[in-house]
């Protein structure tokens, strides 16, 4: 049975229960959905530039040698964990972020605290799948799919470090890179760590001569000590969807989830997608079903299970944890929506499901990518404790 360091990961991860499963799950497919509203274009950023030499291929091997050689330094260190490599960033202040390729995952993000220690603000858990291989899910991840009418579709899954910017003193940047593989459209990932703030930011640039559609979103897996003890602020007055859970590679949703009254069914956004597409029924009119109005509660109790879509949502949020006396300011820039997902109260205190999900999203509006042009779209966790 492969074995993983977890001290490499997060100094709280939560180890899984030992459970036959496939090592990665698929990213949900993303059929088109129906006009809600007019699509956002994105097509005024011209780009002419020639597309860097960097395949999209199924997790290669990972050359620790080049790595280390390359681009240590910066405050950044590079651990071999199994057949993936661990990048870790830490600031003179003692906030540490460790980042792993080329799946992209974030791990763990260590924020200085006003008490001088350190506190883990991300949820990471580890079990075991096929062949006894480690399923690392939870953390920070990038789930985006790119297609178009004529059956292009692309996501960005293997990244390659490109390049990394500053130092311990002042802030750190992890820079990744991955195209797609006839090269009509390069993804950068950046992943920048200050003393107060952790962000994750993506660009997608479109080389090719027709546009596409880009759904997905940036999940953050935010630990908790349960989600009794949790609650969203600032979100009152925001329109939102009820929707069954975004399924991506590194996501957490409990077994059980939706099956206890008034929640939906678990499926894929796919799923939801093709079923707005029905000949008897206006698309426009089972969304208008969906909505189920404006958020009005400014200080949201998040104890009971929960998978929303909200639509209008302030730039910037607040999530609060009164079990660890913890909060954190979920910010965003590009995306036009918030997925918030909360597995509910009836799972153990600090165990595998004592997290929020939050992620900025593309979900239920498409994001178009005009031709020569590009896109991006940013998270920031900030740490208002110190």
């Amino acid at each position: 049975m492969a074995t993983i360091n977890t001290s490499l990961l997060s100094p709280n991860i939560i180890p899984g229960s030992l459970i036959s499963r496939s090592p990665s799950k698929s990213i949900s497919t993303f059929p088109t959905p129906p006009p809600l509203c007019s699509p956002l274009h994105y097509g005024c950023l011209t780009r002419n530039t020639q597309l860097p030499g960097v395949a999209s291929i199924s997790y290669p091997p990972v050359d620790m040698e080049y790595l280390e050689s390359e681009f240590s330094g910066h405050g950044v260190t590079f651990t071999e964990v199994n057949e993936s490599c661990v990048v870790r960033m830490a600031l003179e202040n003692g906030s540490i972020a460790n980042l792993m390729l080329p799946s992209g995952l974030i791990t763990s993000y260590k924020a200085q605290m006003w008490h001088g220690g350190t506190m883990e603000l991300l949820h990471t858990t580890v079990s075991e799948g096929q062949n006894g291989s480690p399923v690392i899910e939870g953390g920070v991840s990038l789930a985006c799919n790119c297609e178009n009418d004529q059956g292009f579709s692309w996501s960005p899954s293997s990244w390659a470090l490109h390049q990394v910017k500053g130092d311990p003193q002042g802030s750190i940047q992890v820079e990744l890179i991955c195209t797609s593989s006839d090269g009509k459209i390069e993804a950068k990932y950046m992943v920048t760590l200050q003393e107060d703030l952790l962000t994750s930011e993506i660009k997608i640039f479109n080389l090719g001569m027709a546009s596409f559609r880009m759904t997905g979103s940036v999940l953050s897996h935010l630990t908790v000590s349960t989600p009794e003890a949790s609650y969203a602020v600032g979100l009152q007055g925001s329109d939102f969807f009820s929707n069954p859970p975004f399924l991506a590679n590194f996501s957490i949703v409990p077994p059980a989830f939706g099956k206890t009254k008034n929640q939906p069914s678990k499926k894929s956004f796919g799923e939801i997608f093709s079923s707005w597409g029905t000949k008897n029924e206006n698309p426009e009119k089972i969304a208008e079903k969906e909505l189920e109005g404006e958020e009005t509660d400014n200080y949201k109790h998040l104890t009971d299970e929960m998978s929303k879509i909200y639509k209008s949502a302030p730039r910037n949020f607040t999530l609060i944890d009164r079990g660890r006396r913890n909060s954190v300011v979920v910010g965003r820039d590009g995306f036009k929506e918030v997925y918030l997902l909360s597995p509910g109260s009836r799972h153990e205190s600090y165990g595998r499901y004592s997290y929020i999900c939050v992620g900025q999203a593309a979900l239920l509006q498409p994001i178009i990518i005009e031709s020569q042009s590009e896109w991006r779209g940013k998270q920031s966790l900030h740490n208002p404790n110190m």
